[in-house]
């Protein structure tokens, strides 16, 4: 059986600013089909939702004052990090934590590319939430079924090379369990659990790209994931007691 997947991405989307409804902005630029799957930058998610600040009025911790000193950065922009962190993995030579939503990135995801000069820009403050809010708005407006995911670049322990990563997606499960199937040779399979969400960034990602040139919408069509549940991209991360890499990090 031949199998098709098609990836496009959404042009003239606008920059956006706070206040932007982007399940609009999305539905005027493309036409929406059953069971879409709507990859979003969290770029443009954290604009329209005002994720900017500055550092003026930030006062640093000795710990901020410590980790900037190792690596020649700014303490103010350190102690902004940590204050939306919940465990600080690596300070240094780069600064690995886990954000307060569990997802593990370097300096929190805060960004000062593609952003007015003199602001940086934080990730949605629940990434699950926003993607379902554009899944409800997207439907309000077209009537279609569609899932979101909004994604991020991170960087691979152990690679050399940045890719796209889920960090909040609404109506499609992050992970698809085999367990129980059999593989060509009808031998059960025991412990495969396929990242689709990430797989989904990742191609998304190719589409995107990351210079001014960007699109941070893309559309892929052809996949048969839509859910009508509850799901959330914690559902990815590997419980701490089970998470041997973190384990060792703590032993730096």
């Amino acid at each position: 059986m031949q199998l098709k997947l098609e990836a496009f991405t959404v042009d003239n989307i606008p920059l956006i600013k706070k206040g932007d409804d982007l399940a609009a902005l999305i539905c005027e630029n493309t036409g929406i089909q059953d069971n879409d799957i709507v990859v979003i930058a969290s770029t443009i998610v954290s604009k329209s939702e005002g994720r900017t600040f500055v550092l003026d009025g930030i006062v640093p911790t000795q710990p901020a004052l410590e980790i900037a000193c190792k690596n020649g950065e700014d303490p103010r922009f350190i102690q902004a990090v940590l204050d939306r962190s919940r465990e600080c993995l690596v300070e240094s030579p780069i600064l690995l934590v886990e954000t307060l939503n569990g997802h593990v990135c370097i300096k929190a995801g805060i960004d000062n590319s593609n952003v007015e000069n003199g602001l940086l820009l934080e990730l949605p403050k629940d990434p699950d939430a926003s993607a379902k809010q554009i899944v409800e708005g997207i439907h309000k407006i077209t009537s279609k079924r569609v899932s979101v995911i909004i994604t991020d670049t991170n960087g691979r322990a152990f690679k050399i090379g940045q890719t796209g990563v889920a960090i909040g997606l609404s109506n499609i499960a992050p992970i698809k369990n085999w367990c129980g199937e059999k593989d060509l040779f009808g031998r059960v399979l025991e412990i495969t659990e396929e990242g689709v969400a990430d797989e989904i960034a990742g191609t998304a990602n190719l589409l995107m790209g990351e210079g001014d040139g960007g699109n941070p919408v893309v559309i892929i069509r052809g996949l048969e994931m839509y859910v009508d549940i509850d799901v959330t991209i914690k559902e990815t991360y590997r419980p701490d007691g089970e998470d041997v890499v973190r384990k060792g990090l703590r032993c730096l």
